[in-house]
């Protein structure tokens, strides 16, 4: 790997979005007028995501080859259908939410509670009501850094046009109560037609619960990481979607199909976590549940920034880090990075050498093994 990215303090500020952080939009989408439908709240975190709204507030406009947004409604409010080319998966960090797919919705329901995940796939429709309390709040990890934005169902624009709302064939929310101009030289958004609905994907209830990933259904490892019989290690890593930073063997994710990024769970007790390391991905930290400590840099460089509920840090490509739940209880929280592969990480040498007291090393494929049995001669 390149020489060391130093973060400064300003850039780690910059890139720390707290919870009081969030600024919603209620306008940002076609059907931000329509009954049932007028009471959500959008947030883009990292990214513009698919908003179609011109004044929606993006908190980092980094380009991350992800994007980290959110949405949150009160109890009986519903996100309507509408499909997207590229992944959207929903993250729900508090209540319950019943999503429901295929044209007319009618294709299949389920019930995403708090701390699960679904992955919904491309080229189909889809929507959700939020069914429980009214703080509920669902994040979404999109991929790509253009997601080509959304294709609504045909209802959803008709209906849009009784409130004053278009949107333009560059999908952009033209709002002509709040005084935008419908030139009749303006290209709209046409409605997909019923041939282009029926040769769209087809997803069967069962075929979708694979793609749900719970605290039960997932793969936990408390031997994910090289540092898990050190001091300051020992977190483990629950695969949600794609292989990821797991140095386990074994470990395999919930997900596997491509989403341009990976999501894992990563818990640990107090006093616990990942000891210093880095890698060649963008990496997005969101905090579930607990108080955590996140380092960056080593040496005389090192800052700290103390990340809590429902904060989120993102750390540059090739930035040492490390991380340790400084709570009085089990921590959790949520790590994405960049890209489809295995993320294969750096470990600083201390950690290296302190694994191998443990009796631990990195095989040649970059999972741990018995130091004893790993060759160390240059070129075996």
């Amino acid at each position: 790997m390149s020489s060391d990215v130093t973060v400064t303090i300003e850039e780690l500020a910059r890139r720390t979005i707290r919870q009081n952080d969030f600024v919603s939009c209620n306008q940002a989408f076609i059907d931000c007028r329509t009954p049932g439908s007028d009471q959500k709240k959008n947030y883009s975190m990292i990214g513009r995501g698919v908003t179609q709204s011109s004044g929606q507030v993006v908190n980092l406009r980094e380009p991350h080859g992800f994007q980290i947004g959110g949405a949150a409604m009160p109890n009986g409010v519903t996100n309507n259908l509408h499909l997207h080319f590229t992944a959207e998966v929903f993250l729900c960090f508090r209540g319950e939410y019943l999503l429901r797919w295929g044209a007319d919705g009618t294709e299949g329901e389920t019930l995403l509670r708090e701390g699960e995940i679904a992955s919904i796939p491309t080229w189909i429709f889809r929507g959700f009501t939020n069914v429980g309390p009214d703080d509920g709040i669902l994040f979404t990890a999109l991929g790509m850094d253009n997601t080509g934005g959304i294709i609504w169902g045909p209802t959803v624009l008709e209906e849009a046009k009784g409130h004053g709302l278009y949107l333009s064939a560059e999908n952009t929310l033209i709002d002509t109560i709040a005084g935008d101009q419908l030139r009749e030289d303006t290209p709209l958004m046409e409605p997909i037609s019923a041939e282009q609905i029926a040769g769209l994907r087809r997803f069967s209830v069962e075929k979708m619960a694979s793609r749900i990933a719970t605290a039960d259904n997932i793969d936990w490892s408390d031997r994910a990481l090289l540092d898990s019989r050190i001091a300051g290690g020992g977190a483990e890593l629950g695969l949600v979607i794609g292989f990821g930073m797991t140095e386990d063997l074994d470990q395999e994710p919930r997900i596997y199909n491509p989403h341009g990024h990976n999501i894992a769970w990563l818990r640990a007790q107090p006093q616990q976590g990942v000891s210093l390391h880095r890698h060649n991905e963008n990496q997005v930290l969101m905090v579930k549940d607990g108080r955590w400590e996140v380092t960056v840099n080593r040496g005389p460089d090192s800052r700290t920034v103390t990340l809590e509920s429902w904060d989120i840090l993102s750390i540059p490509r090739g930035a040492f880090r490390s991380i340790r739940n400084v709570g009085e209880s089990t921590g959790l929280m949520l790590v994405v990075n960049s890209g489809d592969g295995r993320v294969r990480l750096e470990w600083d040498e201390e950690v290296v050498k302190a694994a191998a007291d443990a009796g631990d090393a990195l095989d040649h494929n970059g999972y741990v093994a018995p130091y004893a049995l790993v060759p160390r001669k240059l070129g075996t």
